[in-house]
């Protein structure tokens, strides 16, 4: 029994590591609501371009991503990405360029918007799907909006339509503080109920999560061909060990 239990740490630790070790470097949510992300739902991914292709690519570009890689990760025909994803005249093998000139960014927003290329990357899942949660309007604003996760973001909020507005409640001053925004209230319904809203998000997260890391889905596909490489590597070097070493006493 002693020989059967050490036999089975021998061949099963090292995979064990394996599928331990991602979660080990996982990003933490820093207490913000799980965006329940899924880069490996097709269909998220292909309603999550569409949105970002309606809503995000008039001022952000995905520079690090070609529509070309985009067709063939999301399972989409070339005529489909160019009738329906180009707006911008872009040939099939390019980039995914904003066609917003720079000038008109900086004198709109004060700012040219940033690439989103690496976004979810940088700042992670969970946060870019609360900063979606979480715009109000507001008058006191440049661009007429505010965050409560990003406060006095240079932008305007391009899912209001889809959300509907909310404004905010604000608390009490204290300390000799301006009063901080106490929670957010829905007073217009947009076109999306508010479940509706939250998978449109999810999709949306789920596509920019892809666009920041394309060979994810790669990766994904081949890691479970070396799990299994190993596991059988480690099954005949367990083999090997126990003939070698059957007349050691």
């Amino acid at each position: 029994m002693m020989r059967m239990s050490r036999t089975l740490t021998f061949i099963l630790l090292p995979l064990l590591l394996l599928v331990g070790t991602p979660g080990a470097f996982a990003e933490e949510g820093g207490g913000l609501p799980s965006a329940n992300t899924n880069i490996h739902d097709q269909a998220s991914l292909q309603r999550g371009a569409r949105l970002f292709f309606n809503y995000c690519v008039g001022c952000h570009s995905l520079k690090y991503l070609r529509y070309s890689r985009m067709a063939a990760d999301l399972g989409l025909t070339e005529q489909q990405v160019m009738e329906n994803l180009d707006f911008t005249g872009a040939r099939f093998g390019d980039p995914v360029i904003s066609a917003m000139p720079a000038a008109d960014a900086q004198k709109w927003f004060g700012k040219d918007p940033p690439d989103l290329s690496l976004e979810v990357a940088a700042k992670g899942a969970d946060w870019v799907s609360a900063y979606l949660h979480s715009f109000y309007l507001d008058p006191t604003s440049q661009v007429g909006w505010n965050n409560t996760v990003l406060v006095n973001a240079a932008m305007p909020f391009p899912l209001w339509e889809l959300q509907g507005i909310q404004t905010a409640v604000m608390g009490p001053a204290q300390d000799g503080l301006p009063p901080q925004v106490e929670k957010l209230v829905l007073k217009q319904a947009g076109s999306m109920t508010p479940v509706q809203y939250d998978q449109a998000v999810r999709d949306l997260v789920s596509f920019l999560q892809y666009a920041s890391e394309p060979a994810a889905l790669e990766r994904t596909h081949i890691g479970a061909w070396v799990v299994l490489y190993l596991a059988l590597f480690t099954f005949f070097a367990f083999l090997l060990k126990k003939e070698y070493w059957k007349d050691v006493h």
